[in-house]
């Protein structure tokens, strides 16, 4: 018996060790991609922050703040065509800016499909006067330039269908009650079978290969229906990797959305992060993050070993704001010298030293927030002088962030703790000064040397 025992000990060990070796084959480019474009775009972009002539409550989950019927909201769909929507631009823009891959809403909560659907009809192909599929030219353009193509479906809350359940923050929370009233009376199951399924089979056999499914709100969905898409998106391209919102601990890698882990996590992890205030194209949305608190954030994660996921929203148009464009090239020519530090790292033995971390969003801004999955941004904009680390091989990566003296002290390197080979000043060609004592490596900055932003690259040997 107790053999027996033992053995079958043996066989679950194997097959759980077997299943992560599969998972961190899958998830091998991503990790090292470390970078990526979010885009949220829908029939959302197109209302831009108004409705009926007034700004709209929500952004773009104005249609569930305002309660507007799915027969009224469907009629956006007319004014959608996006003729200035150019894919070789998008991921020309993300690519220059440093970035690997780009996430795109497919489906978000409104139920609007922005690809060709042929399982149902309220589709940018078939709905608009646009008369074209968006995610086809991306898929042209990803392929172009070495961009890895993914795609995210809203999983758990869709108002255009009448069998979508949820259960945040309450019972029907983020339900189409207005339309279809009876909560009790949808069937998640019908959903799953009737859109979710055919959907998911388009996404995944109509564009090529796709590097990730990005589903949002898992809400309702059971254990046995998620392990059951799980195998339907390995079957149909068993290298895509999925997130953990598909819901049920089935997904490869966690998310934390407008939050930036401040240390590295057991299991792999990506920050998803807003460009401005709002994930979709607002005309009232003017607060963007700078080129300089874009690229800390960008460390920030990686140091705590995840990957950043910074999110743009174009207009109905198809275009990227300018202030988008702009800071997108701006932290590029950051990456061009210092992305050594960021792509195929992974934490350090330590995040950082002298972190001053805004801890708690402001109360002014909470209590607007009644609804926490809208404008939820809980990232720092300050930028104190600190220290972050990344790390690869017998190479350690000293990111001197915002820094306004000409001397840095890394207190973790000091005599006896590291042996240190050399000290280059990534973007810096000349000797570097520094000197190891007990006290820490002491770095002397060069005067003659400013970077386009004050974000210092030391690439530490060590023997």
């Amino acid at each position: 018996m107790k053999k027996r025992f033992f053995v079958v000990i043996i066989l679950v060990s194997f097959c759980v060790s077997s299943f992560a070796q599969q998972t961190d084959a899958r998830l091998a480019w991503w990790k090292e991609a470390k970078f990526g474009l979010f885009v949220h775009w829908g029939l959302f972009s197109v209302a831009g922050g108004d409705w009926k002539g007034k700004p709209s409550k929500g952004g773009e989950h104005f249609m569930m703040y305002e309660k507007i019927p799915l027969k009224e909201y469907a009629t956006i769909a007319a004014q959608l065509n996006p003729i200035k929507f150019n894919a070789d631009a998008w991921v020309k823009a993300a690519k220059d800016a440093g970035m690997k891959y780009i996430v795109i809403t497919t489906k978000h909560h409104e139920g609007f499909a922005m690809f060709n659907s042929p399982s149902n009809d309220y589709n940018i192909v078939k709905a608009s006067p646009y008369a074209k599929d968006p995610m086809a030219m991306l898929a042209k353009s990803c392929k172009k330039y070495g961009f890895k193509l993914c795609f995210y479906y809203s999983l758990g809350r869709d108002w255009a269908d009448p069998d979508v359940p949820t259960n945040w923050p309450t019972k029907g929370g983020r339900s189409n009650t207005w339309d279809y009233p009876n909560e009790d009376a949808k069937d998640f199951a019908k959903y799953f079978e009737r859109k979710v399924k055919p959907q998911v089979k388009e996404l995944l056999t109509q564009y090529g290969p796709v590097g990730m499914l990005w589903f949002d709100t898992p809400e309702m969905i059971n254990k046995e229906q998620s392990k059951e898409l799980r195998e339907l998106i390995l079957k149909l391209q068993p290298n895509c990797i999925i997130n953990e919102r598909m819901g049920n601990g089935e997904g490869d890698f966690n998310v934390s959305e407008q939050k930036l882990n401040k240390s590295a996590a057991s299991k792999p992890w990506e920050s998803c992060i807003t460009i401005s205030r709002q994930w979709g194209f607002n005309k009232y949305d003017t607060t963007y993050k700078s080129p300089e608190v874009l690229v800390r954030n960008l460390i920030e994660v990686a140091s705590a070993d995840g990957n950043f996921l910074l999110n743009v929203g174009p207009n109905g148009e198809g275009e990227i704001s300018a202030y988008s464009l702009r800071r997108l090239a701006s932290v590029g020519e950051w990456m061009n010298v210092n992305g050594e530090g960021i792509y195929g790292s992974h934490a350090w033995k330590i995040q950082g030293e002298k972190i001053d971390v805004e801890k708690e969003i402001k109360k002014e801004a909470a209590d607007k927030n009644t609804m926490k999955d809208v404008f939820n941004d809980a990232t720092s904009q300050k930028t104190p002088a600190d220290i972050r680390f990344t790390a690869k091989g017998n190479v350690v990566y000293v990111f001197v962030r915002s820094w306004k003296t000409q001397d840095a002290l890394v207190k973790a390197m000091s005599a006896g703790k590291e042996n240190i080979q050399s000290v280059q000043l990534l973007g810096y060609k000349p000797v570097i000064d520094w000197e190891q004592t007990e006290e820490g490596l002491s770095i002397k900055l060069p005067a003659n040397y400013r970077p386009a932003l004050p974000i210092y690259t030391f690439k530490i040997t060590l023997k």
